[in-house]
């Protein structure tokens, strides 16, 4: 694979800013960041991109993830099973990328976003504020069960993962929009971490590239979560039902242009 010109540069530069601010705030920025490489960047196989995405998305979510908890404070009972499941379940999903077919995943990722949005966009009440609908080991095990899930698809494909996390921190165990968003972002610096570890061995990354949208990606996350922090939960509900509904849109013309 040849060097990429300026243009498809700028362009992945752009992405990756934009990627890093919605990821910030609802998640779900690989939907915009990884598009773009695989158009950018025609000659490059599957796993390289991925590995490419995954580092160009830790450096945005390591800034997300560390304004989110000076800002927000969440509670590590909840959040550290999550990460370590997370971190498990991505590694795991990494090593089978290059055996699943992407299009086995957009017709699911595709059910699940509609519902997601719907359930959201239709209860208003939901993540206005935190009311927790497990406690003690029970609460720690649905964290556990929903990072090793949700950290498998972010290592054996990843867009959306960040929406994921944040819609069922919501929806599943009744947290508030602003301390699930913070909680995601920890979350998701986990998976990212865990895939590279798998990735970076196979040389697989795409270093100048995957940097240079990283820098981007970095200045879009500290953007997105300071947005997010200063206007709380109310802003971040609305933001994750545009995002979601973008989203379908995208996915399901995907799907519809291969029948």
């Amino acid at each position: 694979m040849g060097d990429p010109t300026t243009e498809v540069v700028l362009l992945l530069g752009l992405a990756a800013l934009a990627a890093g601010f919605v990821d910030a705030v609802v998640g779900g920025g690989g939907l915009i960041q990884l598009p773009a490489l695989l158009i950018g960047l025609p000659g490059a196989s599957p796993v390289q991109l991925l590995a490419t995405n995954k580092l160009a998305s830790v450096c945005g979510t390591t800034v997300s993830a560390a304004t989110y908890w000076n800002r927000v404070r969440p509670d590590p009972r909840t959040f550290g099973p999550l990460m370590l499941l997370a971190f498990v379940g991505s590694a795991l999903g990494a090593l089978v990328a290059s055996l699943i077919p992407r299009s086995a995943f957009d017709p699911i990722v595709l059910v699940v976003l509609v519902l997601v949005g719907a359930y959201v966009l239709f209860k208003p009440s939901i993540g206005a504020v935190t009311r927790l609908r497990f406690a003690g080991r029970r609460h720690a095990a649905v964290a556990m069960a929903t990072g090793l899930l949700i950290g498998f698809y972010d290592g054996a494909l990843g867009p959306g993962t960040g929406s994921f996390f944040v819609f069922t921190l919501v929806g599943l165990l009744g947290y508030a929009f602003l301390e699930a968003s913070a909680k995601a972002r920890l979350a998701n610096w986990a998976t990212n971490v865990a895939a590279l570890v798998v990735f970076v061995p196979q040389g697989a990354v795409l270093w100048g590239v995957g940097l240079l949208m990283g820098a981007a990606n970095v200045l879009g996350a500290y953007a997105g979560a300071r947005l997010a922090v200063h206007h709380g939960g109310g802003f971040v509900r609305v933001f994750f039902v545009l995002v979601v509904g973008a989203f379908i849109v995208k996915i399901g013309a995907d799907v519809l242009g291969r029948l």
